[in-house]
């Protein structure tokens, strides 16, 4: 079993994939970008913006970005499949 496979079945792993976890990932995405459009100085804040873009893209779009920077799918989809 390869540590992707391992990952696609933790706990950790079904949550950030289920519906509720995509909303926890646009949610704190929408936050970050937020803060960054409010933070003093233009470079804390486009900061901000650049690294609450991850989140809020991955969730709206069904990404796992923890599973492929280990090595298996980028799919959510995919990832879900592991724990069935």
């Amino acid at each position: 079993m390869s540590i992707a496979e391992s990952f696609g079945r933790t706990g950790f792993a079904r949550f950030i994939n289920s519906p509720a976890g995509r909303v926890a990932r646009v949610v704190v995405g929408l936050g970050l970008v937020v803060w960054g459009f409010l933070a003093p100085g233009p470079g804390t804040g486009y900061i901000l913006v650049a690294i609450g873009l991850v989140p809020l893209l991955a969730g709206a779009m069904d990404l796992c970005l923890v599973s492929a920077l280990l090595g298996g799918s980028i799919k959510g989809e995919r990832v879900r499949s592991l724990t069935k």
